[in-house]
This record gives structure tokens, C-alpha cells and sequence, in this order.
């Protein structure tokens, strides 16, 4: 009685388990999604075409305050320079006026012969080269000054009171210059620019500044170099004098740069020496 009992439990366990792990296993399995079913909409009617308009233009807002306006000139100028021409011309003058305030006024004679001095005394450092070229542009542009009050009067004032257009003004102001590097210049150095260039005899007015300006560089170093040479005439004595003596009381092992050093700067001091070469440098040029 007993064991058909336990037997019928057993099977009951068996399919009770079975039953239950089947059930587990469809809960795990994931299921396709379902897609709605959605009926077909109904046809529209195509609407007549339309006919294309015009692009319409970008339309920009004013920005709230002050314009920017950036114009370089008044725009009624007559006959003058183009605006960009006139910009590359001056931009042109400022790279080369190191070299224009050289070459074109008494700037090369003065820092020449101020040079040979400070070779002369046998102090190759005193005064400093930075000294020495301040020394010879503030003599230049004292020298410069009447020039330069020419050309703002003749080309620099009537320009900006647009009398006159950019080219009147550019001959203008040469003008000037060229007296005063003619007045500075030997007859001989323009002849000879003349026959290279091939121009023969030709007038003062007419010269041409690439005849005029090279030979009045050349002439400056000439005259230049002259005026060397004579303040090296003095110092050259007291060598000679402190050599032959230093021989003669057979001190041969001094050097007489050593004693003859203090002598030129005590004989420079005494006959204000400085001065004597600044004036002399600007009674030069007239």
C-alpha cells in the first residue's frame, strides 16, 4: 500500500519539476516585437506649382554706435599721387633716411674728421662711437638748419595748404639740397660724373641729382680726408719729438705711445682743441 503511494509521489515530483522549468525557459526567451498595424492613408491631391521669386538680399542690422571710417586724405586732391603709391614712397624715405642724412648733408665730413681726431689723440675709445655720431648729427642739423627751413617754406608749407600737388612739392624741396651740395662740391667731381654719364656740358639747374649726389659724396671724403691729414700734422710732431728723446737718454725699452699720450691730451686741452675742430668743421661748409 505504501509503495504505490511513494511511486505516485515521485511521478508527481518528476512532472512538477519538468513542468516548471519549461515555463522558465519561454519567461527567458525574448519575443519579436510586435509591429502596429496602420492602414494606408488616403492619396493627396498634387497642388498646382509655384512660380520661383527672387532672392532676396542679406539685409545687415546697424550695429549699435560709432562707425569705423579709415580714409587717408581729403579725396579732392588734384594731380596728385595715388593714396597706395604715396604710402610705398614714404615708407621708401623712412628706410633710407639713415643714409639720405648721411649722404646728402654734411654729416659725412663732420663724423670723418671727428673720427681722425680720436685717432690722432691715440684713445681709439674716447669719446665712444655712439658719442661721436650724436656729436656729428646735432653739428649737422645745426649746419642743415637754414636748408631745411627752405624746403618747409617752398614745398612743405604749401603742400599741406594744397597749393601745390605731390610732384611740385617733391621738386621743391630738392632744390635746397642741391644748391647745397653743389655750393660743397668741386667742379672737377661733376665733370667727371658728366663724362660717365655721358651728358657733356650741361647747366647747374639742369644737373641731375644722380650726377650731383655722387659727386658730392666723393668731393666730401676728399675735403674730408684733407682736414685728417692736417690735425694729424701736430700729434705726429709730439711722437717724433717723445721717440727721439726717449732714443737719446737710451730708454729704448719705453714705449713712447706711453709718453706721448699724455702730452697730445695736455696740448689738446690747452688749445681747446674741440672747439678749434668744430669750428673749423662748420666754417668749412660756408
Amino acid at each position: 500500500m505504501i509503495a504505490p503511494r511513494i511511486k505516485r509521489l515521485f511521478l508527481l515530483l518528476i512532472v512538477w519539476l519538468f513542468v516548471g522549468s519549461h515555463l522558465d525557459l519561454q519567461a527567458q526567451t525574448p519575443r519579436p516585437p510586435t509591429t502596429p498595424v496602420t492602414t494606408p492613408a488616403a492619396p493627396v491631391a498634387p497642388t498646382a506649382p509655384v512660380a520661383p521669386t527672387a532672392p532676396k538680399p542679406p539685409s545687415i542690422s546697424n550695429p549699435v554706435g560709432p562707425l569705423v571710417n579709415l580714409q587717408i586724405g581729403n579725396g579732392n586732391e588734384r594731380q596728385n599721387l595715388s593714396t597706395a603709391i604715396q604710402l610705398v614712397i614714404v615708407m621708401t624715405l623712412l628706410t633710407l633716411a639713415p643714409s639720405l642724412i648721411m649722404l646728402m648733408t654734411s654729416f659725412t665730413r663732420i663724423v670723418i674728421v671727428l673720427g681722425f681726431v680720436r685717432t690722432a689723440l691715440g684713445v681709439p675709445s674716447a669719446p665712444a662711437n655712439q658719442l661721436l655720431i650724436g656729436i656729428s648729427l646735432f653739428i649737422t642739423f645745426f649746419i642743415m638748419t637754414p636748408v631745411w627751413n627752405q624746403i618747409q617754406e617752398k614745398a612743405i608749407t604749401p603742400y599741406m595748404a594744397e597749393q601745390i600737388n605731390s610732384n611740385e612739392a617733391m621738386d621743391l624741396a630738392i632744390e635746397p639740397l642741391r644748391t647745397f651740395m653743389l655750393r660743397q662740391t668741386r667742379p672737377s667731381e661733376v665733370d667727371f660724373f658728366l663724362d660717365l654719364a655721358g651728358m657733356g656740358r650741361t647747366e647747374i639747374k639742369d644737373l641731375p641729382m644722380r650726377v650731383v649726389l655722387p659727386a658730392f659724396v666723393i668731393s666730401e671724403l676728399r675735403t674730408s680726408f684733407q682736414m685728417g691729414f692736417l690735425i694729424f700734422i701736430p700729434f705726429l710732431v709730439i711722437d717724433f719729438l717723445v721717440a727721439s728723446t726717449l732714443m737719446s737718454m737710451g730708454m729704448m725699452m719705453m714705449p713712447p705711445t706711453m709718453v706721448a699720450l699724455p702730452l697730445k691730451l695736455l696740448l689738446f686741452v690747452l688749445v681747446d682743441g674741440w672747439q678749434l675742430v668744430t669750428r673749423s668743421l662748420i666754417q668749412s661748409f660756408g
